[in-house]
């Protein structure tokens, strides 16, 4: 049996100011540009959703911007969302019926995603996500 073989990963790495909320569509544009030949679209927008929760986490609640990753083969896509701000751990927020749209990020990272996870680094954190390539 042979096995396939990943060729080197290709990655999109950018890094996003404090409060500067715009940047939240232009990663999602710059995501969308990254994956347009290596995704099928419905991954694509998937990725896009999940990233925009993220980037949107890290800049209202940390007051030193972010780094985004995106690292792509062709059988995963892994996005990290790196922050600077210590002591600050997300957890999954459980909204109440009259909360609107507002905290339900985690919880669609949660539910789309194929695995999801916080890496706490010596000056703040990564929080990530994976989707596995041929996902309907």
């Amino acid at each position: 049996m042979t096995k396939r073989r990943e060729g080197p990963p290709m990655r999109l790495h950018r890094r996003v100011g404090h409060a500067d909320l715009s940047a939240v569509g232009e990663m999602r544009g710059a995501l969308r540009d990254f994956l347009r030949c290596r995704r099928r679209p419905e991954e694509t927008e998937v990725a896009e959703l999940l990233l925009s929760e993220l980037v949107t986490n890290a800049l209202i609640h940390t007051r030193n911007g972010a780094v985004v990753t995106v690292t792509s083969v062709p059988t995963r896509l892994r996005v990290e969302v790196r922050d600077f701000e210590t002591g600050q751990e997300p957890a999954p927020y459980v909204p109440n019926a009259d909360d609107g749209t507002h905290g339900r990020g985690l919880l669609l990272v949660q539910s789309l995603a194929d695995s999801w996870g916080v890496a706490t680094q010596a000056l703040g954190k990564v929080v990530w996500f994976e989707l596995n390539a041929g996902r309907s």
